[in-house]
């Protein structure tokens, strides 16, 4: 397989090599429209998929907390809860709408619905609660101890009360330790977040030609995948750096982490595949990669058995990979 090559920059000389004929004055932007990269639409499945599967709806995310796995479904809005002993007696929560993102926080999930402008929290019991965030809030993180949440409609940052602007479309939350990173997909951009007693956007640097999805890992890196261009990158923080690149085919959507394994498992919806990189060293070097439901948008992983859980986006089920 091809090899990572590692990259180390400076934040000028990456901005300063972003510019490529584009006018609108913002060295982080490529073309004068932008248009946020999507997961690829997969073709027909060819291949059986590894494992098995479980009839499901269209879904949207999928998370792991202790003791069970949690789907969001878009028709009707809802968190589908499957015990992990259990997983075809599911316990479901209807949402007062669409969920993209579900964050783990605890024994529950939290599901901001950035159409109702709430984060709705969905605990293992099946109790819920929302809470009222305006401005579309599309993800969540505790960063430091301060709730940090994204609200794209609003292009800011609500940061404990306090809003953070700069940033054109938050779409994703990476907290790795004590400080935050800010995925932003039209401009396929990332930027640390000064969380101090004034908070506000840091450093911000190119992340390929279409990034989507970003994970922390423990060795204090954000991991993201850019669907459009191909490829994987590490970036360090604080000071916010791309550190490496590695070209990954088929358009990598979904991502999870495995802490315990160190494996980083990626979707890659142009193929029907998952693919799991050991990343403990310099460069990810591929470890498992096996067939899927069609369009598997969304993964999650297991951290105590490494079950790996692919949701499908166009209601082919949910795929559960291991024992």
């Amino acid at each position: 397989m091809r090899r990572l090559a590692a990259v180390v920059l400076t934040g000028t000389a990456l901005l300063s090599g972003c510019a490529t004929g584009d006018d609108s004055g913002d060295p982080l932007q490529v073309a004068a429209t932008l248009e946020p990269a999507t997961p690829a639409e997969s073709p027909q499945v060819t291949a059986t998929p590894e494992g098995t599967v479980l009839p499901m709806r269209a879904a949207s995310a999928v998370a792991v907390l202790p003791g069970y796995v949690a789907v969001a479904l878009a028709d009707p809005p809802s968190v589908s809860l499957h015990p992990l002993d259990n997983l075809a007696a599911p316990r479901v929560v209807p949402l007062p709408g669409r969920a993209e993102r579900l964050v783990v926080s605890g024994d529950a999930v939290e599901a901001p619905v950035p159409g109702s402008g709430v984060v709705v929290t969905v605990r293992s019991d099946g109790t819920s609660s929302s809470r009222p965030v305006d401005g579309g809030p599309v993800d969540v993180a505790l960063v430091g101890g301060k709730a940090v949440v994204a609200r794209r409609d609003a292009k800011s940052l609500d940061v404990a009360g306090q809003a953070v602007t700069g940033v054109s479309s938050p779409d994703r939350l990476v907290a790795v330790g004590d400080h935050a990173v800010v995925l932003d997909r039209p401009r396929s951009a990332v930027f640390d977040v000064d969380l101090g007693a004034e908070p506000k956007l840091g450093a911000g640097l190119r992340a390929g030609e279409g990034a989507t999805t970003a994970v922390a890992d423990r060795f204090g890196r954000v991991l993201v995948v850019d669907t459009r261009g191909g490829e994987l990158m590490a970036f360090s923080v604080r000071p916010l750096i791309m550190r490496q690149r590695f070209p990954l085919p088929g358009a990598p959507y979904g991502m999870a982490y495995d802490e315990r394994r160190d494996l980083l498992w990626v979707t890659l919806t142009e193929r029907n595949e998952v693919v799991a990189f050991d990343v403990a060293g310099g460069e990810p070097v591929e470890r498992h990669r096996y067939a899927t439901v069609r369009q598997p948008d969304s993964v999650a992983v297991d951290p105590g058995s490494g079950r790996v859980f692919v949701a499908s986006g166009d209601g082919q089920g949910m795929q559960v990979i291991g024992s």
